[in-house]
């Protein structure tokens, strides 16, 4: 694994600056248990990141349960970090303000932001949740009025680390909502083809009149591996294609399929990751699809959202396309019809219906 050492050192530096003060006020509070709480804390969090540093995790010959143990490392890392912050920060504000109640609130901050980093770490990866979007079109042929289409997106299967249970209740929902047409826009696996290994007979059970189709998303190209050659490399990125293939999927890399429905027909249309990487750019409008401003009612299949505007409208009259790739950058916040994620400073279009 490649080592970033300022980075590392410029975040010691704050981690320690932060425990330091921490340490100190809850003292001359007369907080000594807390002082020493916050201390041993603070120790837990430099075995956590010295440990990720050096494990690893970016080789091909890593175990995926070791990968998993790392990612859980570095979230407990920010899971304690990040609210010890957040609570300093209103503790600061507090001061600057001289309101003697911030300095509860700060409290009330940092326990509230780890309940909820450990709620979300625990209990919601179990759940599924499905949202309907219904969706008019002028131009759609009318024997697809009523046409269902189930999108799933960004299983990184490698996270659930063999519990079959999760990606079965995933699965299980998806076939129950017997949709006509059923599409995977990626990110199948976080690192190489063995994550989906676990998972290769609970996939092959998906079912939908009109198929199950998928792209590749930016994790399904061994990218975040070091591998000995390319040779092996792009060995496994085929058998990710290989297993889909097998379970039944219709892998859509550059192409597309006409859907027909007696006398009327639409156009699925798959292209490969467009990302704004240089190295992500290997999805192609035109290459999947030689008349992109034809009449036909097209959708379609892509991984990555910043394709929508980098190459899809510019080169297209597409009707719809399905993208993932961003889960809110693991954080949102929703109340009602308001939402908010710092995945919307990156991406225009980052969740929801655009």
């Amino acid at each position: 694994m490649k080592i970033h050492w300022l980075g590392l050192i410029i975040v010691a530096v704050l981690c320690i600056a932060m425990d330091v003060f921490i340490c100190r006020r809850l003292r001359r509070c007369g907080y000594r248990g807390l002082a020493w709480f916050n201390a041993a804390l603070a120790v837990l969090t430099a075995v956590l990141a010295t440990a990720v540093a050096v494990m690893p995790l970016s080789e091909a010959s890593t175990a995926n349960s070791t990968f998993v143990a790392g990612q859980y490392m570095l979230y407990t890392f920010f899971a304690i970090v990040a609210p010890k912050a957040l609570g300093l920060l209103v503790y600061g504000l507090g001061r600057l303000l001289k309101q003697r109640w911030m300095t509860v609130l700060a409290f009330v901050v940092a326990a509230l932001v780890f309940g909820i980093m450990w709620w979300g770490a625990i209990v919601t990866p179990g759940k599924v949740e499905v949202k309907e979007v219904e969706l008019a079109f002028d131009n759609l042929p009318d024997a697809f009025d009523g046409y269902r289409i189930v999108q799933w997106s960004d299983a990184h299967l490698g996270t659930y680390n063999g519990r079959r249970a999760i990606v079965e209740r995933q699965i299980q929902t998806i076939n129950d909502l017997h949709a006509d047409m059923i599409c995977f826009t990626g990110d199948l696996v976080s690192r190489e083809t063995n994550e989906a290994e676990p998972y290769r007979d609970l996939l092959s059970t998906l079912h939908a009149p009109d198929g199950v189709f998928s792209v590749l998303g930016n994790h399904d190209y061994d990218e975040y591996v070091h591998w000995d050659n390319e040779k092996a490399k792009l060995a496994d990125s085929k058998a990710l294609c290989d297993l889909q293939t097998a379970a039944g999927w219709k892998l859509l890399n550059n192409t597309h399929v006409v859907v027909k429905r007696g006398d009327d027909h639409i156009v699925l249309i798959g292209t490969e990751n467009f990302g704004d990487h240089i190295g992500d750019k290997r999805g192609n409008i035109t290459s999947a699809y030689s008349a992109p401003r034809d009449g036909n009612f097209k959708i379609l299949l892509q991984h990555n959202p910043y394709a929508w505007r980098a190459n899809v409208l510019p080169n297209s009259n597409v009707d719809l396309m399905l993208a993932g790739h961003t889960h809110a950058w693991q954080l949102m916040l929703s109340l009602g019809n308001w939402r908010c994620s710092p995945a919307s400073f990156r991406y225009p279009e980052w969740g929801g219906e655009y």
